[in-house]
C-alpha cells in the first residue's frame, strides 16, 4: 500500500496548538505522526486521502493556530524503512521504557514494552499516553479487573498487565488496533488480554475495578454513562484524551451527571489532561 505524507509547519507561537490538528486528522483516517521541529507529520494510506476534505476539515483552526503543509506520496516499497527511522523508544522516568521491535533491549527498566506499532495510534508518543502511564504507576493496579477503551495498540493494557492487574479487556472500533493490540499483548508476554473490535455497545456487562479511557473529549462524554454502569462501586477511571482549558471543566460535569467523582488531574507542558475519577 502507497502512503501520502503530509509535513506540516507550524508557527512557532501556536505550536501548542497542533494537536487539534492532529486531532482532526486522525478522524479522517491518519493513522501516523511525527513531531518535528517546525511541526509534525501525518500519514494517510493513498486511498484514503481527500486533500479538499483536509483542507476543508483544518479550515476550521485557521484563526486559532497558522500551519501550511506539503504533500509526498511514499511509495510502499519505502515505508517500511520510514516508519522505522521515525519510530523513537520513549523512557519515562528509569521504571517505562517503549520500544520497538526492532529497538535493542534496555533490561534495567522495570517496565519495558514492546510495540510493533503496524499504524495503529499509541506508541506511547502522544503526551495522552505518557500521562495514562504516569497516572497507572502513581496508583495501585494490581489484582483490579480493568478495561482499556480506544486501546490503540494495547500499550495502557500491557502496562496493566505488567502492574500485576487481573483480568484485562481491551477494546478499539478499528480492527488495525484490535489485531494489533492481540499481538503486542503476545510480544509483551501478556496473557489472558480479552480483545474486542467496537465501542461502547461491546463493553461487557460486567463490573469494573478500573477504567483506562484516551480518547477524546466528545467520545468519552458519549460513553461515560455507559462506563460509570459497568465500574465497581469504589472503583477508578482514567480519562486522558483532552485539554486542561476548557476540557476538564466540561468532563468533572459531565462525569458528576453519571457519579463519578473527581478526585486529581496531570497535566503536560502541551496542555493535555489524564485525570481520575471515583465511583461513589
Amino acid at each position: 500500500m502507497n502512503y501520502y505524507e503530509l509535513i506540516f509547519t507550524i508557527l512557532e507561537a501556536e505550536s501548542h496548538h497542533q494537536d487539534l490538528l492532529i486531532d482532526e486528522l486522525a478522524s479522517l483516517g491518519f493513522d501516523t505522526f511525527e513531531e518535528t521541529d517546525l511541526g509534525f507529520k501525518a500519514y494517510i494510506p493513498s486511498d484514503d486521502f481527500d486533500k479538499a476534505e483536509v483542507d476543508e476539515r483544518l479550515g476550521y483552526y485557521s484563526d486559532m493556530v497558522s500551519f501550511s503543509y506539503e504533500v509526498n506520496l511514499i511509495p510502499q516499497r519505502n515505508w517500511n524503512e520510514v516508519w522505522e527511522s521515525n519510530f523513537k523508544p520513549i523512557e519515562l522516568g528509569d521504571k517505562i521504557r517503549v520500544r520497538a521491535t526492532f529497538h535493542e533491549a534496555k533490561p534495567e527498566f522495570p517496565y519495558e514494552i514492546v510495540i510493533d506499532p503496524k499504524m495503529a495510534f499509541g506508541t506511547g508518543h502522544h503526551d495522552t499516553t505518557c500521562l495514562m502511564m504516569e497516572t497507572m504507576l502513581d496508583n495501585r493496579v494490581e489484582g483490579k479487573k480493568v478495561l482499556d477503551m480506544g486501546c490503540g495498540t494495547g500499550i495502557l493494557a500491557i502496562l496493566a498487565g505488567m502492574l500485576g492487574s487481573g483480568s484485562l479487556t481491551a477494546i478499539d472500533y478499528d480492527m488495525l488496533c484490535y489485531k494489533s493490540t492481540i499481538e503486542n499483548a503476545a510480544l509483551n508476554n501478556i496473557k489472558g488480554v480479552h480483545v474486542l473490535c467496537g465501542s461502547k455497545e461491546e463493553i461487557p456487562d460486567e463490573e469494573f475495578d478500573l477504567i483506562l479511557a484516551n480518547i477524546n473529549r466528545n467520545i468519552l462524554i458519549d460513553q461515560m454513562d455507559r462506563y460509570a454502569e459497568v465500574l465497581k462501586a469504589g472503583g477508578h477511571v482514567y480519562f486522558s484524551g483532552f485539554y486542561e482549558t476548557p476540557d476538564l471543566a466540561i468532563i468533572k460535569e459531565e462525569a458528576a451527571k453519571v457519579g463519578l467523582s473527581y478526585e486529581s488531574h496531570k497535566v503536560s507542558a502541551n496542555h493535555w489532561v489524564a485525570a481520575k475519577f471515583v465511583k461513589a
